[in-house]
């Protein structure tokens, strides 16, 4: 398809034909069908509100009032949970504390009884070491006695074979 140039003749042709169609394409014409039509208009649009429009706007806001809630609720479980973690540290930290406390005590109490221990069994072997030494001064007193007598028979044996008689005890 080709183009023309639009001369000025060519121009004023194409701007009536322009406006025959503008006026043709007149779409509301000003008549009692217009009344008709607005009337029909309204009660379509109160029928629609009342179908459709009111009870979507519940839902949405049913479902706002629930998000709003679930919202809160969350807010309040997050407090809740805080809340509750903050009370676990604190007896977890009083625990600790009571635990070392425990354990302290423990190994004091088993310091001073290991310590009376020590010295009951140190006072037990001083006094396990003291009659062991009386059993012994008297067995050496003892064996003397007995080493006395044994050694004066037998200088008394070996003297009298020496001298070949005998000695008057």
């Amino acid at each position: 398809m080709r183009y023309k140039a639009l001369t000025p003749s060519t121009q004023a042709e194409s701007g009536r034909y322009l406006m025959h169609i503008i006026s043709n394409i007149a779409l509301i014409s000003i008549n009692e069908t217009l009344f008709f039509q607005l009337i029909s208009f309204l009660i379509f649009l109160f029928i629609i509100n009342r179908i459709m429009f009111r009870p979507l706007q519940s839902v949405m806001d049913n479902r706002k009032n629930h998000m709003d809630k679930i919202q809160t609720d969350t807010v309040d479980a997050i407090k809740e949970l805080e809340s509750l973690t903050q009370k676990l540290k604190a007896q977890e930290s009083k625990a600790r504390r009571e635990a070392l406390e425990i354990k302290r005590k423990v190994e004091e109490s088993g310091s001073r009884q290991a310590a009376q221990i020590f010295a009951a069994s140190k006072k037990e072997i001083e006094t396990l070491k003291e009659k062991a030494e009386m059993e012994v001064k008297a067995e050496i007193a003892e064996a003397r006695k007995h080493l006395q007598k044994e050694s004066q028979a037998l200088a008394v044996t070996v003297m009298e074979k020496l001298l070949d008689r005998r000695l008057a005890p």
